[in-house]
């Protein structure tokens, strides 16, 4: 499958959890460090942080497609066993058919 495909399943299905705690914590930090540092450390934050968010969605729409690819393949397993289950039952219900037709035994 297409990834832009993908992506759009991911943002129409996925729903983020809430951390209102850590993020209300990353942010207090985030402000004190930045008070604390001259303005090329807090670039350096800024970028790392940019980072970090960077890594977390990727990783996090990495594992959806992983895990939609995995149920794709399961279905299409279990699809492709039950043609060859009602492919087998037809030809099972033909042969009983044409051995009673056969024998001279008529349904109806």
């Amino acid at each position: 499958m297409e990834r832009k495909l993908l992506r759009a399943l991911y943002d129409c299905f996925y729903t983020r959890p809430r951390f209102d705690e850590q993020e209300n914590e990353v942010e207090e930090c985030h402000k004190a460090l930045i008070e604390a540092l001259a303005k090329p450390e807090r670039k350096l934050v800024l970028r790392i942080i940019d980072a970090q968010d960077y890594i977390k969605t990727e990783t996090s729409l990495d594992s959806f497609i992983a895990g939609f690819e995995l149920a794709w393949r399961l279905f299409n397993e279990l699809h492709y066993d039950d043609e060859e289950r009602s492919a087998l039952g037809a030809t099972r219900k033909a042969a009983v058919d044409f051995t009673t037709e056969a024998k001279g035994f008529h349904q109806g």
